[in-house]
């Protein structure tokens, strides 16, 4: 099975950067926001790919957008999926220098 490069480089939306993301990354993990129709393996591939790293797992969760209210009016902000990638010891990342 062999998956389109474009759709390799569009998988991965964005790092997510949050106390426990960044706690989460001291164990050699990233955490990474994905297009909702990704799926593990499309992910690993990505990984791999783009930042040139091995992978051991994959989690993903996916994460329901909050109520808000905006004034008087009643809103929903977008549901999304986390992808929590797990790196082969001796693996380490740093999106600060990576040219991508």
């Amino acid at each position: 099975m062999t998956m389109n490069q474009e759709r390799l480089y569009q998988i991965i939306v964005e790092p997510v950067i949050s106390e426990k993301s960044t706690g989460v990354g001291d164990k050699s993990q990233m955490v990474l926001k994905v297009l909702p129709n990704a799926n593990k393996k499309e992910i690993r591939k990505a990984v791999e790919t783009l930042f040139k790293l091995k992978v051991k797992r994959v989690q993903v969760a996916n994460v329901r957008g909050k109520a808000k209210t905006f004034g008087r009016v009643k809103g929903k902000q977008n549901d999304w999926k986390k992808a929590y990638v797990c790196l082969e010891p001796g693996q380490d990342f740093d999106f600060h220098n990576m040219d991508i």
